[in-house]
């Protein structure tokens, strides 16, 4: 008996792959400051357990496919306060905004091809573009200039007969990226010009630092056949474990094809839609301490850094991460020594190896990325455990 040869090929999320030398650490009665994933530690709004617990049908029943009416009612009004007009049909809840991406480019994508996205990515985007098939065309990024786009002239000669569209994250996972209008205005002439979707993944939407602003592609009326919007309540509001997400597009044609596969896996889950409507009538100030605390934390973060020898990494402008480039041969190597044979008073970090965010074979090998999503006093220990581990590497290996 044989698996398929889709599900054979598929990698290890570069996220968990160290998990095995964490539970390992653990054991050896380690703490673990995680700064391998993004999950937020703020609060999950009390508002959305006492919606789930004033919920009092007592039969709980299959959703309507397209997502509960009154969750994409709440859709339609945040979106309403961004002065962006959908209809109802024009917004489908998913299970998560992992499902909102497989869905989308499983109706938009035939086998062999194309997509264009900026390098580096959010490396569980690769789980789908493998089972699909899909080939990833980078898009070369260097966090010499804070991984802005590079000119259109060097965007366009990627573009191929088989390329179907372009994607990114704005704010972006894993480097930090909010892109400048001029970088929107030129993606949207590249996709105009060929003909391209454009795929936007939001979810970090609210979390930008400074000037710092996240347009988002649906502001773009002459796009609007073109432009597919990723969306969740995970990030925004501290809710990950709730798998809401949402599709967004006034393409008729495309989300049609959507509902169908809405349909064919019934239903999202009703109690988490109740809680997530219940997420999107809260006030929108709401979000002015929570982006405060994290651009407290991404300011430690960044002051940190800056301070240690031979460490590069360009200010987050958004979201919560960093792509932090280390004086060391290999990230990956290092990462599993820190969890294996490194600690400060039996604490030590968990980082994410950065090369499984790359396409381009060998970029991203001596980088991590870090997420900032720790409380102010875990991020500082975190700093000098890190430091202190990078000084003690680099005498180990010197020798």
């Amino acid at each position: 008996m044989q698996l398929s040869s889709r599900v054979l090929q598929l990698k290890t999320s570069p996220v968990r792959k160290l998990v095995p030398y964490a539970e390992k650490a653990l054991e050896n009665g380690r703490t673990i400051y995680h700064l391998n994933i993004g999950q937020p530690d703020i609060e999950t709004p009390e508002e959305f357990y006492e919606a789930i617990n004033n919920f009092k049908e007592k039969t709980l029943k299959y959703s309507h496919s397209a997502g509960l009416v009154e969750l994409r009612e709440e859709i339609q009004k945040y979106y309403k306060d961004l002065n962006l007009d959908y209809g109802l049909d024009e917004i489908l809840v998913t299970v998560g905004g992992s499902e909102a991406l497989l869905f989308t480019l499983i109706s938009l994508f035939d086998e062999g091809d194309e997509i264009l996205i900026p390098e580096p990515y959010y490396a569980n985007y690769n789980s789908f573009y493998d089972l699909l098939n899909i080939k990833v065309v980078p898009i070369k990024t260097k966090g010499e200039n804070g991984f802005h786009l590079p000119s259109k002239e060097e965007v366009q000669k990627l573009v191929t007969s088989r390329t179907k569209a372009i994607m990114f994250s704005n704010p972006g996972n894993p480097t930090g990226i909010v892109y400048r209008k001029d970088e929107l205005d030129m993606l949207n002439e590249i996709s105009k010009e060929n003909n391209l979707f454009i795929i936007s993944d939001e979810v970090y939407r609210e979390f930008t630092y400074g000037e710092n602003e996240a347009i988002s592609f649906g502001s773009y009326k002459d796009a609007e056949d073109r432009v597919i919007i990723i969306d969740s309540i995970s990030k925004r509001y501290s809710a990950c474990g709730a798998r809401i997400g949402a599709i967004i597009s006034k393409n008729k044609e495309f989300m049609n094809s959507i509902y169908k596969l809405c349909q064919a896996r019934l239903s999202a889950p009703t109690l988490d839609m109740v809680g997530a409507a219940a997420l999107y009538r809260i006030n929108k100030s709401y979000f002015v301490p929570v982006k405060a605390e994290y651009q407290k934390r991404r300011d430690i973060l960044f002051t940190e850094l800056s301070t240690m020898e031979g460490v590069r990494a360009a200010e987050p402008e958004g979201a919560f991460y960093s792509v932090v480039k280390l004086p060391v041969e290999n990230a990956e190597e290092f990462c599993i020594w820190l969890l294996e044979h490194f600690h400060i008073e039996n604490e030590t970090v968990m980082l994410t190896p950065a090369e499984g965010f790359y396409q381009t074979e060998g970029l991203g090998k001596d980088e991590v990325r870090i997420s900032y999503a720790l409380k102010e006093e875990a991020l500082k220990k975190s700093m000098n455990i890190l430091r202190e581990g990078l000084i003690k590497y680099r005498t180990i290996i010197e020798k």
